[in-house]
């Protein structure tokens, strides 16, 4: 491994930690976008700057939070062209693969990322 990738891996484990205090409140809002039947694919957004991508739940500055959480899905990703046709299907698979899993669209110094982590 070159030096790029470990900084990239250490990112990404920091991202990872980051992260873990949002678990409980991802996992709510993603039962709440499926038990409403709004998506079998719900996607939360962690993000640092303001951006046009699902519904904001938490606002970073009034929570004194590194991260504001919006809650979207495959369907407005799709629609807002993030994924494109082509790799539609293949991401809905790889979605169910994670099985009860959290999907994250992560945007960090790092770009745009998705992340499956467990719920807590």
């Amino acid at each position: 491994m070159d030096e790029e990738q470990i900084g990239t891996t250490e990112k990404l484990l920091l991202l990872n930690e980051q992260l873990t205090p949002y678990l409980e409140i991802a996992g709510k809002i993603a039962d709440q976008i499926t038990s409403e039947n709004i998506s079998r694919y719900p996607i939360i957004v962690m993000h640092q700057d303001e951006i046009e991508i699902g519904i904001p739940v938490i606002k970073r500055n009034n929570y004194e939070s590194i991260w504001s959480v919006n809650a979207s899905t495959l369907e407005q990703f799709y629609t807002k062209k993030l994924i494109a046709d082509n790799k539609l299907e293949e991401f809905k698979t790889l979605y169910k693969s994670h099985g009860d899993d959290l999907c994250f669209f992560v945007l960090s110094e790092l770009g745009g990322q998705f992340l499956f982590l467990k719920r807590k």
